[in-house]
């Protein structure tokens, strides 16, 4: 027995060691394998309800969307997978979910673990205060919080799909399915019409709305509200930046949708008021990371698509399900502008001051981000003769892993579909690969050139 204990604590400390020695090396594997893993078993007949075989390309894709956690389909997925296909899908979603939040919090740990003796006494407080301890106590910890709250939406959701005589088995799918899904901000709907038939119904919306919300704060976010809820002022700077990121975002967005969609018959103009206001809320939160959709996007105005790019890009939190840039990234370039034009030296918030080594990982982020969806978008056009707005919010749609479309994801080429699939995986993996690089790759200088100021602007 003291053996087996041995051989198991042996295992254990090599993968911590492989893990916190080469987290981006890690990131872009283990997401490899896992979508060729997912890849092949929705490959298999009995994942489709035709009972053949899916088309490499569709199960590749589906795979992809499903372990990036994105929401882009190309086929109709109520309808097109089995009951077995959707099971395999939600472990998807599951797996790829959980690898995210672990592996983003473990970039943190592995940075943590770099610097040098001086900074690391000073984060040993940060770490136990983010419960960035060690490998396997944060994938417990990450696996608790969220199976507590995917329960939580299924156990709202099953009583109410149970009134639409779905049927007992049916109903409890559909609810853990989309409790699955919503934390996740993965965007897929078990049903063959999507999430249309409820979007008036706001015992379906809310607790969707909610999980998409808070999918989207993030792992860091979540523990460090559950230790100091009752003391705001403890809260850390990127829980504060967070929550007001993405309170500024909802509020912002819900008013420009409200300005650009309510008279518009084709989404939001043909319903009551108060259902109105319910879907642009509900909207609003899916349009940066969600996937949900309360309307037809294929039908919204070409300002709202922009609109949706601009909020899809940015995404959600850091160490969450969401994609983009994240809400920290846009609020560091944000401070450095006010900086700027105050004429201050340093970027601070909330008593706190902000390195200049955050705000060049917030540029480096963001221009890599940009320059990957204008190559995108251009591969894409090539492929296609799908004009520019409508191919730009597909790129960045599957960048972002937010799973919104226009409607044109099921007829495009092969080759535009794997564009796409490269876009979901860049995404994915992308920013927590330059993340780390940046992080781990630092280099103290002894000798410094002379400094000289270029005219900018």
């Amino acid at each position: 027995m003291s053996t087996l204990s041995n051989a198991r604590a042996s295992v254990g400390e090599w993968i911590d060691r492989v893990a916190l020695a080469a987290p981006a090396r890690l990131t872009l594997i283990t997401f490899g394998a896992v979508i060729l893993i997912f890849t092949g078993l929705l490959s298999l007949p009995a994942a489709t309800t035709s009972g053949h075989r899916a088309p490499f390309i569709d199960a590749l894709f589906t795979a992809t969307s499903a372990v990036c956690v994105t929401g882009l389909t190309t086929v109709n997925t109520g309808s097109y997978w089995s009951g077995w296909g959707l099971a395999i899908i939600a472990a998807g979603i599951k797996i790829g979910g959980l690898g995210i939040m672990t592996l983003a919090s473990l970039v943190g740990l592995a940075v943590s673990r770099r610097i040098g003796l001086t900074q690391r006494l000073l984060a040993a407080g940060e770490a136990r205060a983010s419960g960035l301890g060690d490998l396997r106590s944060l994938l417990r910890t990450v696996v608790i919080i969220s199976f507590s709250i995917e329960f939580t939406i299924a156990l709202v959701l099953f009583p109410r799909f149970l009134t639409l005589d779905y049927g007992l088995g049916r109903s409890a799918g559909y609810s853990i399915f989309y409790g699955i899904s919503a934390f996740n901000n993965a965007g897929f709907s078990p049903d063959p019409e999507g999430l249309y038939p409820f979007v008036n119904d706001f015992w379906v919306l809310i607790p969707l709305g909610l999980g998409v919300l808070v999918g989207a704060l993030g792992y860091p976010v979540y523990l460090n509200l559950i230790r100091g809820w009752r003391r705001p002022k403890s809260w850390s700077l990127h829980t504060k930046l967070t929550l007001i990121m993405v309170a500024v975002l909802a509020l912002v967005s819900a008013g420009m949708l409200a300005i650009l969609e309510w008279s518009n018959p084709a989404t939001l103009g043909d319903a009551a008021t108060h259902e109105t206001v319910a879907r642009i809320f509900f909207q609003s939160i899916n349009q940066r990371s969600g996937g949900f959709a309360s309307f037809d996007i294929s039908q919204a105005r070409e300002q709202t698509w922009l609109l949706e790019d601009v909020l899809m890009f940015i995404g959600g939190g850091s160490g969450s399900t969401a994609g983009g840039i994240r809400v920290t990234t846009l609020a560091v370039l944000l401070l450095a502008i006010w900086a700027e034009a105050r004429g201050r030296r340093d970027m601070e918030a909330f008593g706190k001051r902000i390195g200049t080594e955050v705000l060049r990982a917030a540029v480096a982020i963001t221009i890599v981000g940009l320059s990957v969806v204008i190559v995108g978008t251009g591969v894409f056009m090539a492929q296609t003769d799908i004009p520019l707005d409508r191919s730009l919010y597909e790129v960045v749609s599957a960048y972002a892993t937010c799973g919104l479309s226009t409607g044109i994801t099921g007829s495009l080429p092969d080759d535009a579909k794997t564009t796409l699939v490269i876009m979901m995986y860049i995404g994915r993996v992308g920013s927590l690969t330059i993340a780390a690089a940046l992080a781990l790759n630092k280099q103290r200088r002894v000798i410094r050139y002379p400094s000289e100021r270029p005219l900018i602007g």
